[in-house]
Protein backbone atom coordinates (compact mmCIF):
# COMPACT_ATOMS: atom_id res chain seq x y z
CA UNK A 1 0.00 0.00 0.00
CA UNK A 2 1.34 3.30 -1.08
CA UNK A 3 0.67 6.36 0.28
CA UNK A 4 0.35 9.73 -2.10
CA UNK A 5 0.51 13.41 -2.34
CA UNK A 6 -1.57 15.42 -4.90
CA UNK A 7 -1.09 18.97 -5.96
CA UNK A 8 -2.69 21.07 -8.66
CA UNK A 9 -3.68 24.77 -8.02
CA UNK A 10 -7.30 23.43 -9.42
CA UNK A 11 -9.51 21.55 -7.59
CA UNK A 12 -11.66 19.85 -10.47
CA UNK A 13 -7.93 18.27 -11.38
CA UNK A 14 -6.96 16.88 -7.86
CA UNK A 15 -10.46 15.59 -6.89
CA UNK A 16 -10.22 13.88 -10.46
CA UNK A 17 -7.01 12.68 -10.11
CA UNK A 18 -8.04 11.57 -6.23
CA UNK A 19 -10.50 9.77 -7.28
CA UNK A 20 -8.64 7.75 -9.75
CA UNK A 21 -5.68 6.67 -7.20
CA UNK A 22 -8.48 6.23 -4.95
CA UNK A 23 -10.14 3.67 -7.56
CA UNK A 24 -6.82 1.42 -7.34
CA UNK A 25 -6.13 -1.11 -4.14
CA UNK A 26 -2.51 -0.51 -4.38
CA UNK A 27 -3.19 3.13 -3.12
CA UNK A 28 -3.80 4.23 0.76
CA UNK A 29 -3.82 7.26 2.08
CA UNK A 30 -4.45 10.69 -0.63
CA UNK A 31 -3.33 14.08 0.65
CA UNK A 32 -4.20 16.72 -1.25
CA UNK A 33 -2.75 20.28 -1.33
CA UNK A 34 -3.95 23.23 -3.80
CA UNK A 35 -1.02 24.78 -4.85
CA UNK A 36 3.45 24.11 -3.93
CA UNK A 37 3.21 25.68 -0.46
CA UNK A 38 0.36 23.55 0.43
CA UNK A 39 2.00 20.51 -0.89
CA UNK A 40 5.27 21.74 0.98
CA UNK A 41 3.50 21.71 4.49
CA UNK A 42 2.10 18.49 4.26
CA UNK A 43 5.43 16.69 3.04
CA UNK A 44 6.45 18.06 6.44
CA UNK A 45 3.71 16.34 8.22
CA UNK A 46 3.22 13.17 6.73
CA UNK A 47 5.56 10.56 5.01
CA UNK A 48 4.70 9.89 1.54
CA UNK A 49 5.37 7.46 -1.24
CA UNK A 50 5.04 9.50 -4.47
CA UNK A 51 4.15 13.26 -5.20
CA UNK A 52 2.26 13.69 -8.41
CA UNK A 53 2.32 17.12 -9.52
CA UNK A 54 1.65 20.18 -12.00
CA UNK A 55 3.90 21.61 -13.79
CA UNK A 56 2.10 25.23 -13.45
CA UNK A 57 1.02 26.33 -10.26
CA UNK A 58 1.13 29.80 -9.08
CA UNK A 59 3.83 30.91 -6.65
CA UNK A 60 5.86 27.34 -6.41
CA UNK A 61 5.67 25.72 -9.60
CA UNK A 62 5.60 22.35 -9.69
CA UNK A 63 9.23 21.93 -11.58
CA UNK A 64 10.45 24.03 -8.34
CA UNK A 65 8.57 22.12 -6.24
CA UNK A 66 10.01 18.72 -7.20
CA UNK A 67 13.66 20.42 -7.11
CA UNK A 68 13.05 20.62 -3.28
CA UNK A 69 11.46 17.29 -2.54
CA UNK A 70 14.97 15.96 -4.89
CA UNK A 71 16.49 17.34 -1.67
CA UNK A 72 15.18 15.84 1.53
CA UNK A 73 16.42 13.13 2.45
CA UNK A 74 14.62 9.63 0.93
CA UNK A 75 12.29 11.41 -1.05
CA UNK A 76 8.85 10.38 -2.21
CA UNK A 77 9.05 9.51 -5.80
CA UNK A 78 7.91 12.27 -8.45
CA UNK A 79 5.24 12.03 -11.06
CA UNK A 80 4.68 15.00 -13.05
CA UNK A 81 0.50 15.43 -14.23
CA UNK A 82 0.41 18.09 -16.60
CA UNK A 83 -2.06 19.33 -19.94
CA UNK A 84 2.10 20.79 -20.82
CA UNK A 85 3.13 18.62 -23.11
CA UNK A 86 6.69 19.94 -23.79
CA UNK A 87 8.43 20.29 -20.39
CA UNK A 88 9.23 16.52 -20.47
CA UNK A 89 13.03 17.12 -20.68
CA UNK A 90 12.95 19.23 -17.89
CA UNK A 91 10.48 17.08 -15.89
CA UNK A 92 13.13 14.32 -16.26
CA UNK A 93 15.95 16.55 -15.29
CA UNK A 94 14.72 16.30 -11.86
CA UNK A 95 14.13 12.64 -11.79
CA UNK A 96 10.50 12.17 -12.29
CA UNK A 97 9.48 8.92 -13.03
CA UNK A 98 6.67 9.78 -15.38
CA UNK A 99 5.25 12.28 -17.06
CA UNK A 100 1.51 11.86 -17.13
CA UNK A 101 -0.42 14.06 -19.93
CA UNK A 102 -4.05 15.35 -19.27
CA UNK A 103 -6.97 14.51 -19.81
CA UNK A 104 -5.84 11.09 -17.87
CA UNK A 105 -6.55 8.06 -18.90
CA UNK A 106 -6.94 4.97 -16.11
CA UNK A 107 -4.69 2.63 -17.78
CA UNK A 108 -1.77 4.88 -18.27
CA UNK A 109 -2.45 6.08 -14.42
CA UNK A 110 -2.43 2.34 -13.68
CA UNK A 111 0.70 2.14 -15.17
CA UNK A 112 2.44 4.81 -13.66
CA UNK A 113 0.96 3.39 -10.42
CA UNK A 114 2.98 0.04 -10.84
CA UNK A 115 6.33 2.04 -11.37
CA UNK A 116 5.36 3.64 -8.05
CA UNK A 117 4.57 0.46 -6.50
CA UNK A 118 7.94 -1.00 -8.04
CA UNK A 119 10.08 1.92 -6.83
CA UNK A 120 9.02 1.40 -3.28
CA UNK A 121 9.69 -1.87 -3.08
CA UNK A 122 13.07 -1.63 -4.85
CA UNK A 123 14.11 1.88 -4.86
CA UNK A 124 17.39 1.31 -6.29
CA UNK A 125 15.47 0.66 -9.75
CA UNK A 126 14.70 4.45 -10.21
CA UNK A 127 17.48 5.31 -12.15
CA UNK A 128 17.28 1.66 -14.70
CA UNK A 129 15.12 2.31 -17.14
CA UNK A 130 16.50 4.31 -20.19
CA UNK A 131 14.69 7.58 -21.42
CA UNK A 132 14.38 7.70 -25.64
CA UNK A 133 14.63 11.54 -26.86
CA UNK A 134 11.31 11.70 -29.53
CA UNK A 135 10.79 14.31 -31.65
CA UNK A 136 6.44 15.13 -31.98
CA UNK A 137 5.33 17.89 -34.38
CA UNK A 138 8.38 20.03 -33.67
CA UNK A 139 8.83 19.32 -30.08
CA UNK A 140 10.86 17.12 -28.46
CA UNK A 141 9.63 14.84 -25.75
CA UNK A 142 11.07 11.95 -23.79
CA UNK A 143 9.22 8.36 -23.52
CA UNK A 144 9.93 5.74 -21.22
CA UNK A 145 12.00 2.57 -23.05
CA UNK A 146 9.43 0.63 -20.97
CA UNK A 147 6.54 2.39 -22.50
CA UNK A 148 7.51 0.67 -25.94
CA UNK A 149 5.25 -2.39 -26.79
CA UNK A 150 6.93 -2.55 -30.84
CA UNK A 151 9.14 -0.84 -32.89
CA UNK A 152 8.94 -0.72 -36.99
CA UNK A 153 11.56 -0.11 -39.25
CA UNK A 154 11.05 2.48 -41.95
CA UNK A 155 14.20 2.60 -43.72
CA UNK A 156 17.01 4.26 -41.40
CA UNK A 157 14.65 5.32 -39.65
CA UNK A 158 12.43 3.07 -36.83
CA UNK A 159 9.12 3.99 -35.26
CA UNK A 160 8.50 3.05 -31.40
CA UNK A 161 5.18 2.22 -30.79
CA UNK A 162 3.51 3.00 -27.12
CA UNK A 163 -0.34 2.63 -25.87
CA UNK A 164 -0.37 6.46 -26.59
CA UNK A 165 1.35 7.20 -29.92
CA UNK A 166 4.30 6.53 -32.23
CA UNK A 167 7.48 8.45 -32.68
CA UNK A 168 10.05 8.41 -35.41
CA UNK A 169 13.63 8.32 -34.38
CA UNK A 170 16.13 8.07 -36.35
CA UNK A 171 18.11 4.95 -35.64
CA UNK A 172 18.12 2.02 -37.49
CA UNK A 173 15.89 -1.19 -36.65
CA UNK A 174 19.70 -3.35 -36.56
CA UNK A 175 20.89 -0.83 -33.97
CA UNK A 176 18.03 -0.79 -31.29
CA UNK A 177 18.01 -4.65 -31.78
CA UNK A 178 21.56 -5.07 -30.09
CA UNK A 179 20.96 -2.42 -27.56
CA UNK A 180 17.30 -2.73 -26.47
CA UNK A 181 18.13 -7.22 -26.11
CA UNK A 182 18.39 -6.94 -22.38
CA UNK A 183 15.39 -5.17 -22.24
CA UNK A 184 13.46 -7.75 -23.74
CA UNK A 185 13.15 -7.06 -27.04
CA UNK A 186 13.15 -9.38 -29.59
CA UNK A 187 13.81 -9.58 -33.41
CA UNK A 188 10.64 -11.49 -34.99
CA UNK A 189 11.12 -10.20 -38.24
CA UNK A 190 13.24 -7.76 -40.83
CA UNK A 191 11.14 -5.11 -40.09
CA UNK A 192 9.52 -5.40 -36.62
CA UNK A 193 11.23 -5.70 -32.92
CA UNK A 194 9.03 -6.79 -29.82
CA UNK A 195 9.12 -6.19 -26.36
CA UNK A 196 8.03 -9.76 -25.07
CA UNK A 197 6.51 -8.49 -22.03
CA UNK A 198 3.33 -6.88 -24.24
CA UNK A 199 2.97 -9.98 -26.49
CA UNK A 200 -1.04 -11.05 -25.74
CA UNK A 201 -0.88 -14.23 -28.50
CA UNK A 202 1.34 -15.71 -30.64
CA UNK A 203 0.66 -18.00 -33.42
CA UNK A 204 3.66 -20.11 -34.60
CA UNK A 205 2.38 -23.19 -36.01
CA UNK A 206 1.07 -21.40 -39.10
CA UNK A 207 1.46 -20.97 -42.55
CA UNK A 208 1.75 -17.40 -41.80
CA UNK A 209 3.35 -17.13 -38.36
CA UNK A 210 1.76 -14.01 -36.04
CA UNK A 211 2.64 -12.15 -32.47
CA UNK A 212 -0.02 -9.84 -31.07
CA UNK A 213 0.70 -7.09 -29.16
CA UNK A 214 -2.32 -6.03 -28.45
CA UNK A 215 -4.76 -5.09 -31.47
CA UNK A 216 -1.64 -5.10 -33.35
CA UNK A 217 -1.11 -8.38 -35.14
CA UNK A 218 2.55 -8.36 -36.47
CA UNK A 219 4.09 -10.76 -38.93
CA UNK A 220 7.32 -13.48 -38.00
CA UNK A 221 9.06 -14.47 -40.41
CA UNK A 222 9.74 -18.30 -40.58
CA UNK A 223 13.77 -17.81 -39.88
CA UNK A 224 12.76 -16.04 -36.85
CA UNK A 225 10.24 -18.84 -35.23
CA UNK A 226 13.14 -20.95 -34.17
CA UNK A 227 14.68 -17.92 -31.95
CA UNK A 228 11.25 -17.08 -31.00
CA UNK A 229 10.20 -20.77 -30.08
CA UNK A 230 13.87 -20.91 -27.62
CA UNK A 231 13.01 -17.48 -25.77
CA UNK A 232 9.44 -19.31 -24.83
CA UNK A 233 10.74 -22.65 -23.78
CA UNK A 234 13.54 -20.27 -21.41
CA UNK A 235 11.07 -18.20 -19.92
CA UNK A 236 8.37 -20.97 -19.64
CA UNK A 237 5.77 -19.61 -21.96
CA UNK A 238 3.68 -21.77 -24.42
CA UNK A 239 2.72 -20.47 -27.46
CA UNK A 240 -1.12 -20.55 -28.88
CA UNK A 241 -1.59 -23.57 -31.37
Amino acid sequence: MINVLVADDELPAIEELAFLLGRDPRVGTIHQAMGGAEALDLLAAHEVDAVFLDIHMPGLSGLELAELIGQRPNPPVVVFVTADDDRALEAFELAAIDYLLKPLRTERLTRTVDRVVELVAHPAAVDEVEMITVDQGGISRIIRLDEVKFVQAQGDYARLHTAEASYLIRVPLADLEQRWAEAGFLRIHRSYLVCMQFVTALRLSTAKPTVSVGSAVLPVSRRHVPVLRDHLQATRVRPAP
